[in-house]
């Protein structure tokens, strides 16, 4: 046993109000509590050491902060306290990601698992699904494969249990540990462990089994947590739609360091037609839309690694790849608005924003959203839109949506609120733009017109009302995006 790693403790903690300013003896002592159980804090009230040097407890702070992205201060501040309140792993390192130090993986590529049991809060067939959509996740971009069998050992062996389960490592009921792996090695290594006493579920309500077993799959194939919120890696559980889902840079980045990129099967060399390098420019009916936003009268619709352009509205649409356009961009944008007054475009990816000043995206992208006033817990944005009624922007994500003051740069107090309060009728948008005094806020293949002035839905639109092309092209946008 001394050769294995225990590596994922998922754990959760339910969060009180935040001081403003100091924090207060219930704080100070959870922190102290949480350093002790997390970073291996040493001492009784070492927070009120007086010795020379810098107080362990202030050291432990600012490790913390380190490995969490945080701004290292070794003040135990609100924005601290607060991701010292959320869903975590219980061991923790800093870096943009992190391998476990002396193991290099599996040394084979093609690995087996088994399901050893199931949990009764999840038919078996969503069991299995989320299983192999969650291994699907790491052999996308590697050339692992792994093979399901239903006797014997196998490489990874995949189980439901509560409290002792002959591990070492008890889990502690409901809310505490949510699951635990093991990194690659023979025996025990690589299998994963998942806390029966917790609520398992293929949607929000409770613990999403996909997301925490795509976590938990990563350090059974030797990562162990990188620092970027963004990353399925960071150490704190979030919740994430899986039809929405892709594997962030960071992880691709750790995974590959580890095995190398998935290459594509070489095909018969077939001799090409001399020709110029073709960008498509069509669009398909009743898709879906990663973002959307208006620039200089335009709108951009994007989805994938390409968008489409409606320049004006009696003009046929044109279609791009969105690195042909702006090659630092990433693919599969998930927000963006345009703000006029500055002339800027401001698109966001995880974690992150990259500024379009004119046409040109800016030196200093991408930034982090974090520097607009978002809290940790938020790692991602799901759709973005400037409101020129209210002279705000405002942000969505999730089923809550944040104010945000373009002029004084900061975020309005009293957020987030839920979509439904301000927005009645919806409950979730996936892009938004504006145009003509109305919002246009979509959510799957459904637009909705909405007027800030009455605080309501004035019409349902098809989602592609706003692109105009031939539908003889569809087909071939449908093979581009392989649907």
């Amino acid at each position: 046993m001394k050769n294995l790693l225990l590596v994922l403790l998922l754990s959760v903690a339910y969060s009180s109000a935040f001081p403003a300013e100091a924090p207060e003896e219930n704080d100070l002592k959870y922190a102290e509590e949480y350093l002790k159980k997390y970073y291996n804090l040493k001492s009784n009230g070492i927070r009120l050491s007086r010795k020379k040097g810098e107080n362990p407890f202030i050291l432990k702070i600012k490790e913390m902060q380190q490995s969490l992205g945080l701004q290292v201060t070794g003040h135990l501040d609100a924005e601290t306290i607060e991701v010292m309140h959320q869903p975590r792993c219980g061991f923790v390192d800093a870096g943009e990601y992190s391998t476990f130090p002396g193991n290099r993986g599996w040394s084979k590529r093609d690995l087996t698992y088994r399901i050893v049991n199931y949990t009764p809060d999840m038919p078996r067939s969503e069991v299995d699904y989320a299983i192999q959509r969650a291994f699907k996740v790491w052999s996308d971009v590697t050339p692992l494969t792994f093979t399901r069998i239903y006797d014997g050992v196998s490489d990874i062996e995949i189980s439901f249990a509560a409290q002792v389960h002959n591990d070492y490592y008890p889990f502690d009921g409901p809310h505490g540990t949510l699951a635990h792996a093991f990194a690659p090695s023979g025996g025990i290594g690589g299998d994963a462990h998942f806390d029966e006493d917790e609520a398992w579920t293929s949607g929000s309500n409770g613990y999403n089994l996909f997301l925490v077993a795509a976590h938990e799959f990563g350090h059974s194939l030797g990562l162990y947590h990188s620092s970027d919120p963004s990353a399925l890696m960071y150490p704190t559980y979030h919740f994430v739609e899986p039809s929405e889902f892709r594997l962030p840079e960071d992880d691709i980045s750790g995974i590959q360091s580890l095995y190398g990129a998935r290459t594509a099967p070489e095909e018969p060399t077939v001799p090409a037609k001399p020709s110029e390098p073709s960008t498509p420019s069509s669009c398909l009916p009743n898709t879906t839309f990663d973002a959307v936003t208006t620039l200089r009268g335009e709108i951009l619709f994007f989805k994938e690694n390409a968008f489409w352009r409606q320049i004006s509205q009696n003009s046929e649409v044109e279609h791009h790849l969105i690195k042909a356009f702006w090659p630092s961009l990433p693919n599969h944008i998930q927000a963006a608005y345009e703000y006029q007054d500055r002339d800027q475009v401001l698109v966001f990816k995880g974690a992150k924003y990259w500024v379009i000043s004119g046409y040109e995206v800016t030196k200093d992208s991408p930034k982090s959203i974090y520097d607009l006033g978002f809290p940790r817990t938020v790692r991602r944005v799901d759709a973005a839109v400037y409101d020129e009624i209210s002279a705000k922007t405002y942000f969505f994500v999730n089923d809550q949506y944040w104010s945000y003051d373009e002029k004084k740069q900061s975020m309005d107090s009293g957020f987030p609120k839920k979509i439904v309060d301000n927005f009645p009728g919806l409950t979730k948008i996936r892009a938004a733009f504006q145009k003509n005094e109305f919002l246009y806020l979509f959510d799957g293949q459904r637009q909705f017109e909405f007027s800030s002035a009455k605080k309501r839905v004035t019409r349902i639109l098809k989602n592609d009302s706003w692109i105009k092309c031939s539908s003889s092209k569809a087909k071939s946008l449908k093979k581009l995006f392989k649907i």
